[in-house]
């Protein structure tokens, strides 16, 4: 007979596998326990050169510690420039193929919407209500059993936190002992729970050659976001991280991913942030701003250069302010757009996410009574007293419409006779405003004001908008809710104050509101700077992201501008003229203290009749009234942030980072360009008809901010969600409102609250504990997270057995290769007879 051996499914801690035997299909018991990850250490980093990406700070896979000279890096087309550099073999069947197949599938995705995703769509399954009314029975079974047997219960509960310790610690080191190191073999023995191990071979379950090719088409992706990421100073997710320095054999550079250094906090300290004694717009004294650094700045083809002399036409002035330029974007987005449609790469990460859904549910199953109990061993925490962060809310929506429509009768009781706007010449007051439109206070009710949107703007965008309009009054929009009105702004930031004054009461809640820069006029970032400090509108509790509107061909229309590069110059020359002399924008240089990073918002449905490539015209030569794609947005968004991050980080200010909507509707190649140039998105919704591009997310940890009540009423229905999947498998997602003011609030669990709060860029350790930034459950102190360790932990080795199942994969392809080359070498040495 023959022997049982085959694919076989561990349930480790209480170290018993099951395994099936292929001939007679009967369930044979064995001892296994878990593996861990290996561990990692810190280096420093150098200055990279200017136009060149292959640097200590970019992922260079040789790691060179030589300075380079000046240079410009170019590709042929279709080629990326970094694949010439790597130490490792990433060579697959597509090579030299990928600018005709991106071509092919982005020229598709313009004329059939049926073409503009993968034809993969997973099954909607466990709706979020299903998994409440799971939650709350539990929960009452947990309260019951507490109340009636607490003896019995206690005593239950410390048989089943036992560890066998020695059993697990015999298996790891027979397993693992070259992998793991004891500081983490002991950080899961300590956080032992129920387990879930594939073993056998081939337990990926495709053929070693198409795991191979896999592999290597994954990792070269991951490559091409480290490299975006390092170069644009925005983080990339350590874990992830270091398992490509390892494979490609770099020294480690961890502060490469530390998203903010903070001063060190006690374990014990407050969960409350210190809060500010003074309020940063008032009394500051301009003349002690920063210097002036004495440079110049000119846009070159939609890229500014900064130069040391005053005059900007002597070039060899230019400071070396690194960023990459379009040929090797457009040839990074070729190869990115050719792995997405692979068959045997779709196949290979469909199934792994497929086994991910599953484990997470063994998991849940096996481990869902340990962590409700670890939770409610914490005293007073549970989802009101966690420190949550929206990271997706726009400013002029932060309210919900009972504030608003409250602030507004007390408005025309307040100031009826203040001038509120001009028209035709003379001011009109807010008592004549209403009556133009017979109305009164009393009149006034949330159905009346017609702001929450309904089935009637579902993919109707246009209709949506309209819903920023009390009363469907577009006046009403520019008096209340506008920061350029007549008042400058006046009603509008006294209802952000009292928002901001909502969440300071509550202790718990931030938010990071999003303010519009339209790129139509050079002074619009005055014009917000002095809103802002003007009106006081500050919090901490609260930060500033800038969104800008994807509206060109309305201003082109419009003859508002002549060119896009005219926009693009609106939108950046006044960031880098306060950062080179702060004194010329004295108020706008305070708002950026407290601005995180930049937005790009608009319709994605709409259709984009231009495919993005090196034939495409510059921005000074683009005049025409169509729209730039996606893509041609994002990238020069990137490229400007990028330069004015390295020149902020030479003036010692803080730098921002690129969080677009991506992938709420449109073409799957949205989702491309937020992957490489985005360190977080928002909406993310069309990674469900995406395996490969779920995968890579997942693998590089992408933060999504998702809002299933705002795509409900736009996009796609509250129960087609894919968000519960999303989660699942263990993508970093959270939840956010969007339009409060439209949908109302989300609620958020725990697991989400702590998510958003590693996403955003303030100082953490209050918020999370001092250890944060460190990986695994060590990282998690559910004393202010309310997170159980077993969750965080089975996050943590599950991403890292996924990493090591494809470095794996690669690195026996390489020895093989080796070990063959070696053996043909022996052969034809050998001498002949």
């Amino acid at each position: 007979m023959s022997s049982c051996s085959d694919k076989r499914v561990s349930q480790h801690s209480s170290p018993l596998s099951l395994s099936i035997c292929p001939v007679c299909r009967r369930t044979v018991g064995s001892m296994s326990d878990s593996s861990a990850a290996p561990a990692q250490s810190k280096s420093k980093t150098k200055p990279c050169k200017r136009g060149s990406l292959h640097s200590r700070t970019s992922p260079d896979l040789c790691g060179s510690a030589d300075v380079r000279p000046l240079m410009s890096q170019r590709s042929l087309p279709g080629t990326p420039v970094t694949h010439k550099h790597l130490p490792i073999d990433l060579r697959t069947s597509m090579d030299g193929k990928y600018k005709e197949i991106a071509e092919e599938l982005l020229a598709r995705s313009l004329t059939d919407s049926d073409m503009r995703c993968a034809p993969y769509e997973f099954p909607e399954e466990s709706p979020i209500e299903q998994l409440e009314e799971k939650r709350h029975r539990l929960e009452r079974q947990i309260s019951q059993d507490v109340k009636l047997e607490p003896e019995i219960l206690l005593r239950a509960k410390q048989d089943f936190m036992k560890i066998d310790s020695a059993a697990d610690l015999e298996y790891l080191k027979d397993s693992h002992v070259d992998e793991v190191d004891l500081h983490h073999m002991e950080t899961l023995v300590e956080k032992n729970f129920q387990r879930v191990s594939i073993s056998g071979e081939e337990k990926c379950g495709v053929p070693f050659t198409d795991l191979v090719d896999a592999a290597k088409c994954v990792v070269k992706a991951l490559f091409i976001r480290e490299k975006y990421m390092a170069l644009s100073l925005q983080t990339f997710y350590k874990t992830t991280g270091r398992s490509l320095q390892e494979l490609s054999q770099r020294p480690p550079d961890i502060d490469a991913y530390e998203d903010l250094h903070e001063s060190p906090v006690d374990s014990d300290m407050s969960v409350h942030a210190p809060v500010s004694e003074t309020h940063p717009y008032e009394g500051q004294d301009m003349k002690n701003l920063p210097p002036d650094a004495g440079y110049s700045c000119k846009m070159v083809d939609g890229v500014i250069h900064v130069y040391t002399a005053q005059n900007p036409m002597d070039k060899s002035t230019e400071l070396d302010l690194p960023y990459p330029d379009l040929q090797e974007y457009i040839a990074d987005m070729n190869v990115m757009m050719a792995l997405i449609i692979n068959g045997p790469v779709k196949s290979f990460c469909y199934r792994r996410l497929q086994y991910l859904s599953s484990k997470f549910q063994m998991h849940v199953l096996l481990n869902e009574m340990k962590e409700l109990a670890a939770q409610k061993k914490v005293p007073h925490r549970d989802f009101y007293n966690i420190r949550k962060v929206d990271t997706h809310i726009h400013a002029s929506s932060c309210m919900n419409q009972k504030h608003l429509l409250r602030f507004i009768k007390s408005s025309m009781k307040k100031y009826p006779d203040e001038i509120v706007r001009m028209q035709g010449g003379r001011g009109q007051t807010m008592m004549e405003v209403f009556e133009n439109m017979n109305l009164t206070a009393y009149d006034l009710s949330v159905d009346t004001l017609d702001m929450h949107a309904d089935r009637n703007t579902f993919h109707r965008f246009d209709k949506f908008n309209s819903k920023y309009n009390p009363i469907g009054e577009s006046i009403l929009r520019e008096i209340f809710i506008k920061t350029d009105n007549h008042i400058h702004g006046k009603y509008f930031g006294h209802i952000v104050k009292e928002v901001m004054s909502d969440l300071e009461e509550s202790k718990y809640q931030n938010a990071e509101l999003r303010l519009s820069i339209y790129g139509r006029s050079m002074d619009e970032w005055d014009k917000l700077a002095l809103w802002a400090v003007s009106h006081s509108v500050y919090s901490d509790n609260v930060r500033w992201l800038v969104q800008i509107p994807r509206l060109f061909d309305v201003y082109r229309t419009k003859q508002q501008l002549s060119n896009f590069q005219q926009m693009l110059e609106n939108i950046f020359l006044p960031l880098f003229e306060v950062t080179i002399n702060p004194s010329s924008h004295p108020q706008l240089h305070l708002l950026l203290q407290h601005v995180v990073g930049f937005d790009s918002v608009d319709d994605e449905s709409k259709p984009e009749h231009h495919v993005f490539n090196l034939d495409s015209p510059s921005p000074a030569r683009w005049c025409d009234d169509d729209n730039p794609p996606y893509s041609y947005y994002l990238y020069y968004m990137y490229v400007n942030m990028t330069v004015l991050n390295h020149l902020r980080r030479r003036r010692g200010f803080n730098t921002f980072v690129l969080r677009p909507h991506c992938g709420e509707a449109g073409p799957i190649h949205h989702l491309v360009s937020g992957f490489m140039l985005s360190e977080n998105i928002s909406h993310g919704l069309l990674l469900r008809k995406a395996p490969v591009l779920q995968y890579l997310y997942y693998l590089a940890q992408v933060g999504i901010a998702m809002s299933p009540l705002s795509n409900n009423s736009l996009f796609l229905s509250y129960h087609r969600n894919p968000l519960p999947e999303y989660l699942s498998r263990g993508l970093m997602v959270s939840l956010s409102t969007d339009d409060p003011l439209q949908f109302h609030f989300t609620k958020v669990s725990g697991g989400g609250a702590r998510r958003s709060c590693l996403r955003t860029r303030v100082s953490k350790s209050h918020w999370l504990g001092p250890d944060y930034t460190k990986e695994g459950p060590i990282s998690n102190d559910i004393r202010r997270t309310n997170v159980p360790d077993i969750r965080v932990g089975y996050r943590y080795e599950t991403l890292c057995e996924e990493l090591h199942l494809i470095t794996q994969a690669i690195r026996t392809q390489e020895l093989d290769r080796i070990e063959e080359e070696d053996g043909l070498s022996f052969t034809s040495s050998q001498p002949t007879r």
